[in-house]
């Protein structure tokens, strides 16, 4: 019954000799012992999470390393060829008719990097860093960049040694992140600043520290780095994380509502939802049912007939939250497995071909989708914390006072409105919205970090209001007097009232709320 944290899945494996073709030079005092080995085609939602917050040793599979090494020998015998190669013996953009020298390739790629760094800030944190950097290195593990081997260690090399590069989060039109991901490639040539052990340094100091090497870069590494949607892929992998937890956090709230209400259960009656078998809500239904078990609603009628709908259509609301959900894990999960390169290097088969491997469309209409779907989540909530306070559905006093000259919650109505008005405007699409760039050689892109940032906002502005709709309905269960919780919605109740006590008189409710949304974010609320 407790909101799910982080688990350990199969994906992590315990060290062993045969895992890796390297393994990165060990960590100071924070080195964790689990180690998430990557091989190009594993890696999950979870994975990034646990890599990004730092609970894992990241190391290579022997399969996927060796796969690089071919990739990069077959790409290394083209130099004997007069065949025009994208990013590697030609330019990049508009510049593919302009050709780059062997002698070149360093100098070439360098200025390739500085032209790219173009992002502005605020700059990422670092647990979307290392997300980043973790989704690049996946993908690169697929084996058709043809990046050099030395590189590629490096992205492992970091996120070991708790290397974080500065990383603008602005300036990415979702056709790549090239804007942003050039940072990365900087700091991994030694060149401008990092965070390394809590402050801020030159990534030439912080590699000293490290004891690594720069990166010298050879052909075809500049693409390698910027050609990809690894920030928002990255970000993304995180914000799919706290969504799920937020989804059930929601059903937890809205069971405890219906306790408050005094509501009917019959809408989450199992046999209602195999007669409609949407997934979602028959999901969204059975964790309510769970977290209600042994609930006295369970052996008294309800007064009302039924209940309104921001109460009775709470699972089918949540559900199609969860589908969405469900649509733009699995497309993103897809991404983070599978080659973004232009072009893609086939060593396989000696090919190397021109693609549209970059396009993140897929998973990126998942977000916009996900954020249209948290909006009627959100809006719902809001009007089950309008209903508790009013006894005409209730039969409690107005706006759940005590007494008569108490004010209560009338006034903070405004502030989960104005955070669910919020939420409407960036449920809005953004993916539609795009110029023609690059010499017109450029015309389709799909703002990916930009949905995925306003996802991420939907999210902690869906927590504040159902951390309001939790402070209400454990207002009314009090208002209420001996009545009988579940066994989840009991839990929560408690640890509610641990951090904030019953408004027996008027006070600051900023406060009040701020500590249970502190509580929800913290995945508390049903935890034993």
């Amino acid at each position: 019954m407790s909101i799910r944290k982080w688990r350990r899945r199969s994906a992590y494996s315990w060290p062993s000799t045969r895992w890796m073709a390297f393994r990165t030079k060990p960590m100071t005092s924070e080195t964790r012992t689990r180690a998430l080995v990557l091989d190009g085609s594993t890696l999950t939602i979870e994975d990034v999470h646990a890599a990004a917050a730092g609970l894992v040793r990241v190391e290579i599979a022997e399969d996927a390393w060796q796969q690089v090494i071919r990739s990069r020998q077959f790409m290394l015998k083209q130099t004997a060829s007069d065949t025009p190669i994208y990013g590697f013996n030609r330019g990049v953009g508009l510049n593919k008719d302009r050709i780059v020298e062997e002698q070149a390739y360093e100098s070439y790629n360098r200025s390739l990097l500085y032209a790219h760094s173009a992002g502005v800030t605020p700059y990422a944190d670092v647990r979307d860093v290392r997300a980043a950097m973790l989704a690049r290195l996946n993908t690169l593990l697929v084996g058709t960049t043809g990046a050099s081997p030395s590189l590629i260690r490096q992205y492992a090399e970091f996120l070991n040694a708790g290397i974080h590069p500065l990383l603008p989060t602005r300036g990415s039109v979702g056709a790549g992140d090239i804007t942003l991901l050039s940072h990365l490639g900087l700091a991994f040539i030694g060149e401008g600043d990092v965070m390394y052990k809590g402050e801020r340094i030159s990534a030439k100091a912080a590699l000293i520290h490290a004891g690594l090497e720069p990166v010298k870069l050879g052909a075809k590494d500049g693409l390698a780095i910027v050609s990809s949607n690894a920030f928002a892929a990255g970000s993304g992998a995180l914000v799919i994380h706290e969504c799920e937890q937020l989804l059930e956090l929601a059903d937890l709230v809205c069971a405890l509502s219906l306790e408050a209400l005094q509501g009917q259960l019959s809408p989450l009656d199992e046999s209602v939802h195999r007669s409609r078998p949407y997934e979602g809500q028959g999901r969204s239904s059975s964790r309510m049912r769970i977290f209600l078990s042994r609930s006295s609603l369970w052996d008294n009628r309800a007064v009302a007939l039924q209940d309104p709908l921001s109460f009775r259509s709470a699972s089918p609301v949540h559900g199609a939250a969860l589908e969405a959900l469900n649509y733009a894990r699995s497309s993103l999960q897809l991404h983070l497995n599978s080659s973004e390169d232009n072009p893609c290097v086939l060593e396989e088969e000696g090919r190397i071909l021109a693609t549209a491997s970059f396009e993140p469309l897929a998973w990126v209409l998942g977000f916009e989708m996900l954020g249209i779907a948290l909006s009627h989540v959100s809006k719902i909530s809001c009007y089950r914390s309008i209903k508790l306070c009013t006894p005409s559905f209730t039969g409690l006093p107005r706006f759940l006072a005590p007494e008569e000259h108490i004010l209560a919650f009338s006034t903070i109505q405004k502030t989960f409105t104005a955070l669910d008005t919020e939420i409407r405007q960036l449920s809005n699409p953004v993916s539609a919205d795009y110029y023609s760039l690059a010499g017109d050689m450029e015309d389709h892109s799909t703002n990916a970090p930009l949905a995925v940032h306003k996802t991420a906002e939907i999210i902690d502005r869906l927590t504040y209001i159902l951390a309001i709709e939790a402070m209400h309905a454990a207002q009314a269960i009090d208002l209420r007097k001996n009545i009988k919780l579940g066994e989840g919605t009991r839990h929560a109740y408690n640890r509610i009232r641990s951090v904030i006590p019953f408004l027996d008189r008027d006070r600051s409710l900023s406060g009040d709320v701020q500590a249970v949304y502190t509580l929800l974010k913290a995945g508390e609320l049903g935890q034993k």
